[in-house]
């Protein structure tokens, strides 16, 4: 594994101390790279903290135990997730095909990435229309909804 950037920031080594022995039942392995875990044999759960904070997006938002990520499917079935409003920010990347849990995953990660500064949250479209003032359209209960908010 290769650390990110800012791996050497203090916000960093809170997380780094903090990590699991397991994550998604997965017991823990040995990286030689700062601010960074993994988890399983072979690794299925790898993490790198000091990644740089995501911009405001239309990308799926999961909020888990009050820490929003940013869900990237593009390389499916390794999933990648960001964390969002925090810096420095947090990536894990999951292996789908190992049988992990994303959200398993995330949730065993949280209490350590919880450590990281908030500077911001996902928002949905009601959360922008509530900070515009204005008030949500009713909408019609058999039309489908969104799985994710937007950012």
């Amino acid at each position: 594994m290769q650390p990110a950037k800012d791996a050497p920031a203090p916000e960093c080594a809170e997380v780094s101390v903090r990590l699991p022995e397991t994550v998604a039942g997965l017991g823990t392995r040995h990286t030689n790279a700062q601010a960074t875990g993994a988890w399983g044999n072979p690794s299925a759960v790898l993490l790198r903290c000091g990644v740089p904070s995501p911009p405001p997006t239309t990308d799926r938002c999961i909020s888990i135990n009050d820490v929003d990520w940013i869900e990237d499917p593009s390389e499916a079935p390794r999933y990648r997730y960001t964390t969002y409003g925090r810096t420095p920010a947090v990536e894990v990347v999951i292996d789908a095909e190992s049988g992990v849990s994303g959200m398993t995953a995330l949730t065993d990660l949280g209490e350590a990435v919880n450590y990281l500064p908030k500077t911001g949250a996902c928002v949905g479209a009601d959360d922008l229309l509530e900070l515009e003032g204005a008030t949500p359209a009713p909408t019609d209960s058999a039309a489908p909804t969104a799985s994710g908010s937007a950012n």
